[in-house]
């Protein structure tokens, strides 16, 4: 009997044993692979993918996709804006090599236009009416490019119709300082005032006090002062000929201008055309620097300050106002016949998408502008040729099954940018509340490459340089000193409203960046590219002066498709908030050398800004070690989504839409646009330097009111960095 319970007990602990054996490794096997979606929750940005990625971007791609996209003079809503985005949609909803799914969207715009049957004119007219001289009409022709009839005569956009005439004066750049300075010895009333482009944005160039405005680009400030088309300028160099005009948009407000805050819809509620703001009040026409030198050299009066003279082999003179005695234009006017039309459009954006596998509602957006001037080869078709070729190889990666991002990505072509950022606007109005909750980054690439003479991330090339990257080849030409990093490169800030990230950062808060390839400045003055919105921008002008064998075009679309699959794959995302402290840091000591010791002198204290800065380094510091300390791959999926949360959220804790009334769409506290031309906090800048102009109570409470704003939203941002508060 004690036998058989001997052996009962024998066999049972045998069957346990076995039962904890299978258990213990079935569980040990079944744990160590998992369910799929853990294995996808926990995984991290794939290095290998990314070294393939880089492998697959070429540049003979990239040229075709610019041959292709500038047959045509594509400016928005007309026909060659349709057959781009034709183009757009083809690619993206190709079978092989396209997005999940691409569709256009569709907005109706208020635009500004010349009228082809009555072209503008710019005239010298003496006391009896005739014409002494009238200005070129349209640009030289240089190649077939310049003979199409798409071509748009240089004109302003949104300058009102109208007819000016008036003695001539020369206004530098427009800024108002060089307004006051002519206000000093004349006056200016009933003039017609020529500006130079550069100093000042297109719209702070028209004051009413003037009857009309002309633009120019001064040779020195675009050609080195190089002016003849015979062997110096294009088709001989990538110089602005003579008769080269840069047209643009001389409103000061960005997205649809008769739907502020709305997207520009159908059946949207539209504000009167004469409730416009933001537009100017007289007529204006942008003109050659041919023109320009016939008149600003016969101008008579006191010389102009030395800061005020150019290129032209004569004295930059303000104008008396009017011309010389001497000169064949004496007692003679400037007219200005201007007969611009302004019409409610169609406007097309064409957006595509790659759904993500693990947090489909957490989105990369990557975009650019598609409507040009004209050809727009450089502005904007060099960056829609490196979204393409981008968003070409990563198509086919997904088309194939090897690869599908952890979060959405989402590819925006914008229409009418060129008319100020309208379609990006109007994408982010339409969607402000969906992008505003789930939107990562925003990555803007529109003039993709500047000029051949470049520099400007360690994994990409810098092109025709052996063995040198992008990255070392940036801090060799624009570096700074971190005190955390040591030397690093320089990165600037979106302060203003250049590019379509505008609506992005300033409107929605959303972390953006715009990147591009540039030209060694230590070697041209040039401001911009020189061909900018001429009729001179095209294929033959990027393929023989800007980027001969595109392969500067490839390393932009490499470096940015290594940024793009960082933020869409990477566990934790790619940002860094003690960086950010870095920054407002910069911005507070340079505040506190500026305007501490008048501020005290008017019992306005700095310490809660002080305060302010110093807990949001405390608070980015703790979020630092949180994430260093965290084996984040092998914790709760939860708190990795936190992290990214705070992340993510960070740049919405600095809006407030009550900070900047005066300023359309900005609400970012930080990187708001600002007058002062001081690298500091925008809104105590600019309210800084009116109170010390007027020295009134009243002004000087507005610095108060900034600083208040500015400390309440750093600490409120600090806060967002903890777990609680």
């Amino acid at each position: 009997m004690i036998k058989k319970v001997l052996i009962g007990i024998a066999c049972s602990l045998a069957v346990l044993t076995v039962g904890i054996l299978i258990g213990h490794y079935g569980i040990t096997k079944s744990s160590s692979s998992g369910p799929s979606w853990v294995r996808d929750v926990a995984k991290d940005v794939d290095e290998s993918l990314i070294e393939k990625f880089l492998s697959e971007v070429d540049n003979i791609q990239i040229q075709e996709n610019l041959r292709e996209l500038t047959k045509v003079p594509h400016m928005a809503t007309t026909a060659g804006d349709e057959q781009t985005v034709q183009f757009m949609l083809k690619r993206w909803q190709d079978p092989e090599s396209g997005l999940d799914q691409a569709w256009r969207e569709e907005y109706k715009v208020y635009l500004s236009f010349p009228d082809p049957n009555n072209p503008n004119k710019v005239t010298v007219v003496n006391p009896s009416n005739t014409v002494l001289y009238t200005v070129r009409e349209k640009e030289k022709t240089y190649t077939s490019d310049q003979n199409d009839p798409e071509v748009v005569q240089p004109y302003a956009a949104y300058s009102p119709a109208g007819h000016a005439k008036g003695k001539l004066v020369y206004a530098n750049q427009g800024k108002p300082s060089d307004y006051q300075e002519l206000n000093k010895t004349m006056d200016l009333r009933g003039t017609i005032a020529i500006t130079r482009y550069g100093g000042a944005g297109r719209g702070a160039k028209h004051p009413s006090v003037f009857t009309g405005v002309l633009v120019y680009t001064d040779p020195l400030d675009i050609n080195d002062g190089l002016m003849s088309d015979i062997n110096e300028t294009y088709p001989h160099s990538w110089y602005m000929p003579p008769s080269g005009v840069e047209r643009g948009s001389f409103n000061s407000q960005f997205g649809d201008l008769l739907t502020p805050y709305l997207a520009a819809k159908e059946e949207t509620y539209r504000i009167a055309p004469e409730d416009i703001t933001g537009i100017p009040p007289i007529p204006i026409q942008p003109i050659g620097f041919e023109d320009a030198y016939r008149l600003i050299c016969e101008l008579g009066g006191e010389a102009a300050p030395a800061a005020w003279q150019g290129a032209f082999n004569c004295t930059y003179n303000f104008g008396s106002p009017g011309f010389k005695h001497t000169s064949v234009f004496n007692n003679s006017d400037v007219k200005l016949d201007i007969y611009n039309k302004d019409d409610v459009k169609n406007s097309s954006n064409v957006m595509g998408i790659i759904r993500g596998s693990v947090e489909p509602d957490r989105y990369v957006i990557y975009g650019n502008h598609r409507d040009s001037w004209v050809h727009g080869a450089i502005d904007p078709s060099s960056g829609t040729s490196v979204m393409l070729e981008l968003s070409r190889v990563l198509g086919m990666m997904v088309k194939q099954g090897k690869w599908r991002p952890r979060r959405s990505i989402i590819f925006g072509s914008w229409g009418a940018e060129e008319f100020g950022l309208i379609g990006s606007a109007e994408y982010t109005e339409q969607y402000f509340t969906v992008l505003s909750e789930r939107t990562v980054a925003y990555i803007n690439v529109d003039i993709a490459v500047f000029g051949k003479k470049l520099y400007y991330l360690s994994r990409v090339d810098a092109p025709g340089l052996d063995s040198t990257s992008v990255y070392d080849n940036w801090i060799r030409y624009s570096n700074k000193t971190s005190p955390a990093h040591g030397v690093i490169p320089t990165m600037g800030y979106l302060s203003g409203a250049g590019s379509d990230y505008a609506a992005f950062v300033h409107y929605l808060g959303i972390t953006s960046m715009d990147m591009s390839y540039t030209y060694d400045r230590s070697k041209t003055n040039a401001r911009i590219y020189p061909a900018y919105h001429t009729a001179y921008d095209t294929f033959d002008y990027a393929s023989r002066f800007i980027d001969p064998g595109f392969l500067s075009h490839q390393a932009v679309a490499k470096t940015a498709g290594n940024i793009l699959i960082r933020l869409a794959d990477s566990l934790v995302l790619p940002l860094n908030c003690s960086d950010y402290a870095e920054s407002l840091e910069d911005y507070l000591n340079t505040a506190v050398n500026l305007y501490q010791t008048k501020l005290q002198a008017n019992s306005i204290s700095m310490e809660p800004l002080k305060h302010a800065v110093g807990s949001f380094r405390r608070a980015a510091t703790h979020l630092d070690e949180v994430i260093r300390s965290s084996d984040l791959a092998n914790e709760t999926p939860l708190k990795v989504r936190r992290i990214n949360d705070q992340l993510m959220l960070l740049d919405r804790a600095f809006l407030d839409p009550l900070a900047f009334p005066d300023k359309y769409a900005y609400r970012h506290v930080i990187w708001a646009s600002s007058s002062a031309g001081k690298p500091t906090f925008p809104g105590l800048a600019d309210a800084y330097v009116k109170a010390e102009s007027s020295n009134q109570p009243k002004d000087w409470g507005k610095v108060h009111y900034h600083l208040s704003v500015l400390s309440q939203a750093i600490e409120g941002a600090a806060n967002t960095l903890f777990d609680v508060i």
